[in-house]
């Protein structure tokens, strides 16, 4: 196996990936934080949270097929430079990004019983995911307008924002949690509603911070609000059609999450913290792998847009050999840190075990996410291959996942073995990726071939 020679390659990948990186940190440590306060409530305020937050995660999943189309499509107009199209393609990223917060924010406000007991029957559970929805259903909106913005920043190379966004919320979120969740300083002690309610004051803040510093900081980019009142109709064309495979796998993933809820949540409250828990824990997995997978993509974009790929074989190699190593040692991380993390927590014997058994399985997944995640997401869908990853994904959930995790939970099988099914995918993809990427037919120029400018 050829590596490249190309130190420069490294150099810009890594110094993509460390505010991201961070970024991503600062993230999983907000999620962490309300994790623990929220953890001293009992098992039924953990289910209850776990369970309201899956609006968010399918939130989270479609927005990231949406992000995903603004950053695939603008690091190859990176690559020439052509930033009046990038700003066009923000716009129309902001727009969708805007409907889908919107669509999500009215339903879970007129329904937030009947969309919390799709995932579970349990009442005390339910109520807390009531509870936690009141505040959180209003978030959306300003969650989706942060995450277009700052995909538009990544595929300019400008990923900073991302990382000051992050911590303004880690700040804002982790003091406001405290104070609310306890009734520290005075004020009520709201339990879930609490941490509800901090983690919508947060994501106001990130918004607005996101704004100011692409209003009056940015100086590649320079979006304005102001650019939103026009639609380039054949920028448009090409989001919807580059766009839209993210955005259907996306959404077959968001099904996939969806469907992991409900089978898991229909196990048992003690299933369902321990899910809660396994899931904290394997965030941060995600802190490194995102990051350094998110720099791959915008260096593969901006090496495909730029034509320049005579080395493409020799740079798909080392990304291969890096995010392997990276698994294996990820794994290693999982098991040592699984007891002492679980210690954490004021929960029954019985969701302790469950943890530990779930934790257990992510040190096996973890390898095969590591390396599958940055060669299909990274080099493939990057490359501009988007279609091959939305099928495969499509062909692995409803092919080998849901399939699999539905008998054993029929079959009555223990937990672990279920969960595993409901991860099996990360194994099945490694191989898929290993050899599609050396076929090297998934380099594709998506940039019109004269500039939208």
């Amino acid at each position: 196996m050829r590596l490249s020679k190309d130190k420069d390659i490294y150099k810009r990948i890594i110094l993509l990936a460390i505010p991201m990186m961070l970024q991503n940190l600062i993230t999983y440590s907000v999620g962490l934080a309300d994790n623990l306060m929220i953890g001293l409530l009992g098992d039924s305020a953990i289910s209850g949270v776990y369970m309201g937050n899956q609006v968010q995660t399918v939130l989270q999943v479609l927005n990231a097929g949406i992000e995903g189309g603004i950053l695939l499509i603008s690091a190859q107009y990176w690559g020439k430079k052509d930033t009046k199209s990038i700003q066009k393609i923000t716009s129309i990223g902001i727009w969708f990004s805007l409907i889908l917060g919107l669509v999500l924010s009215v339903i879970t406000t007129l329904m937030p019983r009947q969309v919390i007991s799709i995932f579970t029957n349990v009442d005390a559970v339910i109520d807390n995911g009531v509870s936690y929805l009141s505040f959180l259903c209003f978030s959306y909106v300003f969650f989706s307008l942060t995450q277009a913005l700052l995909a538009s920043m990544r595929s300019v190379e400008s990923p900073r924002i991302g990382l000051i966004v992050s911590l303004s919320s880690l700040f804002i979120d982790v003091i406001l949690n405290y104070l609310l969740i306890f009734g520290k300083a005075g004020l009520p002690a709201m339990g879930v509603r609490g941490a509800a309610l901090a983690t919508l004051i947060a994501r106001i803040s990130e918004t607005v911070i996101a704004f100011i510093y692409v209003r009056f900081v940015d100086k590649k980019l320079r979006f304005r609000v102001g650019m939103m009142r026009t639609i380039d109709k054949v920028l448009l064309r090409d989001f919807l059609k580059y766009g839209a495979p993210l955005v259907a796998g996306q959404l077959v993933w968001g099904v996939n999450l969806f469907s992991n809820s409900i089978i898991l949540g229909h196990l048992g409250e003690s299933v369902t913290t321990a899910v809660s828990i396994a899931n904290t824990l394997n965030n941060l997995m995600y802190v490194g792998i995102n990051g350094l997978a998110a720099a791959v993509g915008i260096v593969t974009g901006k090496k495909v847009g730029a034509g320049d790929i005579g080395d493409i074989r020799e740079y798909s190699n080392s990304v291969q050999l890096i995010f392997f190593v990276i698994g294996l040692l990820s794994a290693a991380l999982l098991f040592v840190i699984c007891d002492p993390f679980i210690s954490l927590y004021d929960i029954t014997a019985e969701s302790a075990i469950c943890s530990r058994q779930f934790i257990r399985v992510l040190c096996i997944t973890a390898i095969g996410t590591c390396y599958q995640y940055p060669c299909l997401f990274g080099l493939v869908k990057s490359g501009g291959d988007v279609s091959f990853v939305f099928k495969n994904d499509t062909f692995a959930v409803f092919c080998v996942v849901l399939p699999l995790a539905l008998i054993t939970a029929f079959l009555g099988c223990p937990a672990w073995v279920v969960f595993f099914c409901l991860k099996s995918d990360q194994i099945f993809k490694c191989i898929v990726a290993f050899f599609k990427i050396r076929r090297y037919d998934w380099m594709k120029n998506m940039t019109t071939a004269e500039s939208r400018g």
